[in-house]
């Protein structure tokens, strides 16, 4: 999952998380440096002491025991015992080495083969006799066991050196370790229960930070055009939220302001477009009346023999465009006051059958997928629904050979399934956008109010009514119903 897909709740809860971590981590590893920090120092503070001791065990022998020249041929003889007895004081090996790096003599004793060098390198000599305090201080791992050696002249009464002197002792850093072994174990012990805390702290916060942000997510997600919506009331809100909140609130009452003023433009426009309508309805039929009154006054004879039979013709003109006209005001009436639902326990299958009878069609097919299914409906309209989709297929199919009309009804979980198929003509791309319109028809008769009609009964249940089309393939349409 990308980071930047992540919520803000979550975002602020890992950064404290890894905040938490790597403080821990930071810290462990600040203390191990420092244990390791402390450990090389007391190391050195030791070899120093050592040092220190043994130079003045040294100098104390050359001033007051020895009885040889301070010349470095005899520092076999002046050490020859005395070595082991600063040694032995010291707990530490003891090499003296001529100043030209050969050792001449070793405290180290037993079978076990020392591991000082014979002969000091190069490397060795140098650094002693550039040093300002002719001191050269080595470390080597020899067998996992760190040795710690220091170099350093030895000296006569005048401070002319005539031998080197080496300390070498093992550092023992077992007490050192197991110190910081126990620490850490402490310390991880805390860290994890301040990691638990963290954890739960974080999530407190984070959702304790979003909370107000995610009220306001779920208001604006609500925010409808066609409906009146509430603001939101935060207390103790940040600065940031309370802006936030403000300008939200700024913008619903400005948004109420433009549904107003939309839904009495649209209402006036729907009611001009609905009377230019009406108009144009009533004046197809009311021209053919006129040219009749004006052709039988113009014609009107009394002593004519068949002037009861023209009579009857004019008159069975005017019925017939006086039944269009009245038509017309049934189906603007249908649309505009649709009849309020009663509902009732009804057999879909029985109705739809019967909503199909009123058709002739011999290509007309129905498919119920169940003998029966009871739903709680208002029969008449689902009769209305069915006979609009089946007229309005009837009609795409007019230029169309081998026609085909198929209705199935089905039931899909807790809805009725209506599907109106026909292999008519298709509706373009163009059209279908308008096609729940009202008024919007692309035939030659009819006043485009059928589909209209049942969008509205199945908005009017809560259900839904949907098609699928291809130019020259067909179209079909499928409406979903609740059964209760």
């Amino acid at each position: 999952m990308k980071i930047k897909r992540l919520s803000l709740r979550i975002r602020i809860f890992l950064a404290m998380i890894l905040l938490i971590l790597f403080s821990t981590i930071l810290i462990g590893s600040i203390t191990i440096y420092q244990y390791k920090e402390q450990t090389n120092e007391y190391n050195r503070g030791r070899l120093e002491r050592k040092e220190e001791s043994v130079n003045a065990a040294i100098n104390y022998w050359l001033n007051s025991g020895n009885t040889f020249p301070l010349e470095t041929k005899n520092l076999p003889y002046i050490f020859k015992d005395k070595i082991y007895e600063i040694s032995n004081i010291e707990k530490s090996e003891i090499n003296i080495y001529d100043l030209e790096g050969n050792l001449v003599k070793s405290s180290h004793s037993g079978f076990v083969k020392s591991d000082a060098p014979v002969k000091l390198s190069d490397t060795v000599l140098t650094a002693i006799s550039n040093n300002f305090e002719h001191i050269f201080v080595n470390i080597k791992v020899i067998n996992d066991n760190s040795f710690q050696s220091s170099f350093s002249y030895i000296t006569d009464n005048k401070f002319k050196p005539f031998g080197i002197l080496n300390i070498r002792y093992i550092q023992d850093n077992t007490e050192q370790d197991k110190d910081l072994k126990e620490f850490l174990y402490r310390l991880g012990v805390v860290y994890f229960f301040m990691f638990v805390f963290a954890i739960l702290l974080a999530y407190f916060l984070s959702s304790y930070i979003t909370r107000s942000l995610k009220a306001i997510t779920v208001k604006i997600s609500q925010t409808r055009l066609s409906k009146r919506n509430e603001k939101i009331i935060l207390k103790n809100a940040s600065t940031e939220i309370d802006t936030l909140v403000n300008a939200y609130n700024e913008m619903i009452d400005e948004l109420e302001e433009s549904a107003i003023k939309l839904a009495k433009g649209e209402r006036e426009q729907a009611w001009r477009e609905m009377a230019k309508q009406v108009a144009h309805e009533i004046k197809n039929p009311l021209t053919p009346m006129r040219l009749t009154v004006q052709s039988f006054q113009q014609k009107f004879n009394p002593n004519d023999q068949n002037i009861h039979d023209k009579i009857n013709e004019f008159s069975k003109m005017l019925i017939q465009q006086i039944d269009a006209l009245s038509t017309i005001a049934s189906a603007f009436s249908n649309f505009a006051n649709m009849p309020a639902q009663n509902r009732e326990e009804i057999d879909i299958v029985e109705v739809v059958k019967q909503a199909l009878d009123i058709f002739s069609e011999d290509y007309i097919s129905f498919f119920p997928k169940q003998k029966s299914i009871i739903a709680k409906l208002d029969k008449t309209q689902v009769i209305r629904i069915v006979t609009n989709l089946v007229k309005n297929a009837t009609q795409s199919l007019e230029d169309v050979e081998n026609k085909k009309l198929e209705v199935t009804v089905s039931e899909d979980n807790e809805n009725i399934c209506i599907i109106v198929a026909d292999n008519g003509k298709g509706i373009s791309e163009v059209d279908r956008e308008r096609v729940f319109e009202p008024k919007f028809t692309t035939k030659t008769s009819g006043m485009g109010l059928g589909l209209a009609m049942v969008k509205n009964i199945v908005d009017a249940y809560d259900g839904s009514v949907t098609f699928t089309s291809q130019i020259n393939v067909g179209t079909v349409f499928k409406v979903k119903l609740p059964k209760k």
